[in-house]
């Protein structure tokens, strides 16, 4: 079955979600090591994304 990228975009926007999440928490609870790990999960998950629309040829 070829990978049309769906699951590439599916799995960059939980990480996105995720990524905001920590972020958030981070930033309310002054926890910089959360934040950071936050802003890393964002940043993999536009990546994922971007991987899958080129999968997708878009």
């Amino acid at each position: 079955m070829k990978d049309n990228g769906t699951s590439d975009k599916i799995k960059g926007n939980v990480n996105k979600v995720k990524g905001e999440i920590k972020d958030q928490i981070g930033n309310a609870t002054d926890n910089k090591s959360l934040q950071a790990e936050g802003k890393l999960d964002k940043a993999k998950g536009h990546l994922q994304e971007t991987a899958g629309k080129l999968k997708d040829g878009k």
